[in-house]
């Protein structure tokens, strides 16, 4: 346990080496919930207007709430996986008393951490700056199931993260491309993060939901509105959970392939 506390103090200060980048990934966040809040305000002008099941209080508390779990979830050191994999750098992890799974993870929770304490800021300067309406929630079990699905998108992504960074072991050219195209374009479209899921034709909704991406924002978040609840909620948490399995299996078959890959070229 000493030595994955230490993993994440040295995680937490390497996050300032990297400032530019940093800076960098928190002004895009701040841009894209700015113009989310003035589409969506603009579309909820009327108080009382309702669209999609959402009134103005709620999708504005939607937009709002991607900003925190923007910063629970998709903060992540993991990608870098990939350099380690396509570089051999995977060689010195290997030799070591260490998990590289459990190496990783520490090392997003550090990034996490430090991403939510200048979201949290961030939150709070936006709130004063534009006074939306915002719905606080104080219903204990929404809180904790809110958490739970937060754990479960945590751990969807870190292994999404490591699928992606286990193609180098074959195709090391393309390993930085997989991220993009995963982690910036179908995340970004499939999550929730630009708009909620159920404001899609039902049939688009329902193959979208059979995927792990709406576990990673939209899911959370609709959570904490209240608006997911009863067997609804909880058969959500189970799909959630059922893709943290599945993810985790197919890691581990692709990792040892993977592993004997780079082990016969390193060898």
């Amino acid at each position: 346990m000493r030595k994955y506390l230490q993993i994440f103090k040295i995680s937490f200060e390497e996050e300032f080496t990297y400032r530019l980048n940093f800076i960098l990934w928190r002004i895009r966040n701040v841009m894209q919930i700015f113009l989310t809040y003035f589409i969506w305000s603009t579309v909820y002008s009327d108080p009382a207007k309702q669209i999609f099941g959402y009134d103005r209080t709620k999708i504005l508390t939607y937009v709002f709430g991607i900003m925190i779990v923007r910063a629970l979830v998709l903060s992540a050191r993991a990608m870098d996986v990939s350099n380690d994999v396509a570089s051999g750098n995977l060689s010195n992890y290997l030799t070591k008393p260490v998990n590289y799974f459990k190496y990783w993870f520490t090392r997003d929770i550090s990034s996490k951490v430090l991403n939510l304490i200048f979201a949290t800021v961030e939150f709070i300067l936006l709130f004063l700056v534009l006074k939306p309406p915002f719905l606080f929630q104080t219903n204990i079990a929404v809180i904790l199931a809110f958490l739970v699905s937060i754990i479960f998108a945590v751990i969807i992504y870190f292994l999404i993260l490591f699928l992606l960074s286990s193609i180098p072991f074959w195709i090391p050219e393309i390993g930085w491309g997989s991220h993009f195209l995963v982690t910036v374009v179908i995340v970004e479209a499939l999550s929730g993060s630009l708009f909620p899921i159920n404001i899609l034709p039902q049939g688009l909704q329902s193959i979208i939901l059979a995927t792990p991406f709406p576990y990673l924002i939209y899911f959370p978040v609709e959570v904490y509105l209240g608006n997911i609840s009863g067997w609804a909620l909880f058969g959500g948490l189970m799909v959630a959970a059922s893709w943290v399995g599945v993810l985790w299996v197919f890691l581990n078959v692709v990792w040892q392939k993977g592993l004997k890959v780079y082990q016969s070229f390193g060898g």
